[in-house]
């Protein structure tokens, strides 16, 4: 039964020009422009997970269709991926935002400190203030969390999940 509820979640694919960088989004809920919602029917949350390595967004789909049934689908659940890290589909459309004024000010967007400036960049060209947020990073996507948390302390919420070497392990366990 489970996998039938997360089978109905339609995920929404966007490729984002953000710093400069095709950067693939996917958002699972109606919500797929925060700031064009009018703010009475905007989410007062934002559950945000950053990808680990190697930044995929697609491999983390059915983690993001099984938390937003979980919460009974009451508030959007976005998956980034790493810039740089997602061909975008030939044909597919790629969203600009005017505010993308970060692009020369990020020396290696493909380093570490340049994906963490990338995220951080993308919350504030898309995600309202008052809009309240939970990160969950993994593997390498808590440590870009923790050093977004660094710049800008006002984000409420983190959260690091197990990492894979323990799933790994587990998973051995059971065989």
């Amino acid at each position: 039964m489970d996998s039938e509820i997360k089978e109905e979640v339609p995920v929404h694919e966007e490729f984002i020009l953000c710093c400069g960088v095709e950067t693939q989004v996917l958002k699972c809920g109606p919500w797929t422009n925060l700031f064009n919602e009018p703010r009475a029917n905007r989410p007062k949350l934002l559950i945000f997970i950053i990808t680990g390595n190697p930044g995929f967004s697609a491999f983390y789909v059915p983690f993001a269709k099984a938390l937003y049934s979980s919460i009974n689908r009451r508030f959007p659940v976005w998956v980034i991926s790493h810039a740089g890290h997602a061909l975008v589909p030939k044909g597919k459309k790629i969203l600009t935002t005017l505010d993308d004024s970060n692009a020369q000010e990020i020396n290696d967007i493909y380093g570490l400190q340049g994906q963490v400036e990338h995220k951080l960049a993308f919350l504030r060209t898309h995600v309202p203030k008052e809009v309240k947020l939970v990160v969950i990073g993994h593997s390498i996507g808590c440590y870009f969390n923790l050093e977004i948390l660094k710049l800008a302390p006002e984000l409420p919420k983190s959260v690091g999940p197990v990492p894979t070497q323990e799933e790994q392990i587990t998973l051995e366990r059971e065989h």
